[in-house]
């Protein structure tokens, strides 16, 4: 008997590894003879570069950059393929983790520091870099981050914007001029590894949909939104070529427009990318059961997230997948199109551990 255990983290309660381990005990529990087969996972957001340096057998370096506001934060880089490939985590840069709730504010945080980190690897001669999207506390469209890249950004004085940009003043760019570039970006792969599949700008764009939980007012969401308009106008003309509805690019406050545009960059689903380096659809094949999981499953479950990738996988291979989740929202029976169920915890955040043990051996009691 065979179970696959592959679990989101729950967000802010457990990581992924912890969610699975706690879910491994339940079943051992209830099952003590069955081969269990841990596969923590992510979909590109919080977690994407543990899980990869992990399952390479990879390394980790430490560099120094600025935080969203602008603080110095040390941050962890992830080498993987012997050195080839560098992985980073926006949210170990400038997520909304590294500052209080009362700080989050998108018209001013800066992905200044996560352009400085990429500017470190690239001068490194390094060939590819994975860039794992997700938990920013950003919407400046990477402009912050094309300044560190050595991107003058000039107002309608033609004056250079000295200051780490932030989502607010984009609409004071006039002007832009990529001069300074990192020796040997053009040489580089770019992977932009996304959880969701949201477009720049618009109603479903970054200011109007992840606006509000990084700080903003409604009049803030639509200052970032006009301000993200005017900013993929201004590269759109630079590289004549239009990235704003793309899938994607509404990731981390707009951060992959100027990288597509600029530079040989892709857009990937985080949460395959993720599959592929763990080994997923191998270990899925000749499963019994397997178990899933995220601190909330709904509509969006199923767009890019962790739960609607294995659900997926399970199907295809003709596995029962069940999904373990701290709570449902709105459109949570959509995802029973590739689950054969799914249980809440029904309970306090602080028994989130316990509660997963209890309901994988519940799960693993009536399943197999």
């Amino acid at each position: 008997m065979k179970i696959v255990i592959a679990p989101d983290s729950f967000k802010g309660v457990l990581d992924a590894r912890c969610a699975a381990e706690a879910m491994a005990e339940g079943v051992r529990h209830a099952r003590p003879g069955a081969t269990i087969i841990m596969l923590p996972m992510a979909d590109g957001g919080e977690g994407t570069l543990e899980l990869l340096v992990t399952s390479q057998n990879g390394q980790r370096r430490r560099v120094t950059a600025h935080g969203p506001l602008g603080e110095p934060v040390d941050v962890t880089v992830g080498l993987i393929h012997e050195a080839a490939t560098a992985v980073i985590e926006i949210a170990n840069v400038c997520g909304y983790s590294l500052i209080t709730p009362e700080q989050r504010d998108p018209l001013r945080t800066s992905t200044f520091g996560l352009g400085e980190v990429i500017r470190t690897v690239v001068e490194t001669e390094i060939q590819n870099i994975v860039l794992a999207l997700g938990g920013s506390a950003t919407v400046d469209g990477g402009a912050g981050m094309m300044q560190a890249l050595g991107m003058t950004l000039l107002d309608r004085d033609c004056s250079p914007i000295r200051e780490h940009i932030g989502g607010g003043r984009l609409c004071e760019i006039d002007r832009i001029v990529w001069n300074t570039a990192p020796t040997g970006i053009d040489d580089v792969q770019f992977t932009i590894a996304c959880d969701v599949l949201n477009p720049a700008c618009g109603p479903n764009g970054a200011a109007a949909v992840f606006g509000p939980q990084k700080g903003a007012d409604a009049e803030g969401v639509k200052r970032l939104d006009a301000g993200l308009l005017h900013w993929a106008n201004l590269l759109e003309d630079y590289c004549a070529r239009r990235w704003r509805d793309e899938p994607g690019t509404g990731a981390a406050g707009g951060v992959a427009l100027p990288l597509l545009s600029l530079t040989n960059a892709m857009i990937v689903p985080g949460v395959d990318l993720v599959a592929e380096a763990v080994g997923m659809v191998n270990a899925i094949a000749d499963a019994d059961l397997v178990l899933t999981g995220e601190g909330r499953i709904d509509r969006q479950s199923m767009m890019g997230k962790v739960v609607g990738a294995v659900g997926r996988m399970a199907k295809i291979a003709n596995v029962p997948c069940v999904a373990i989740c701290g709570i449902a929202g709105e459109g949570a029976d959509e995802c029973l199109s590739v689950l054969d169920s799914y249980r809440t915890l029904d309970g306090p955040i602080e028994d989130t551990k316990a509660r997963l043990a209890t309901v994988a051996a519940e799960v693993a009691t009536r399943m197999v």
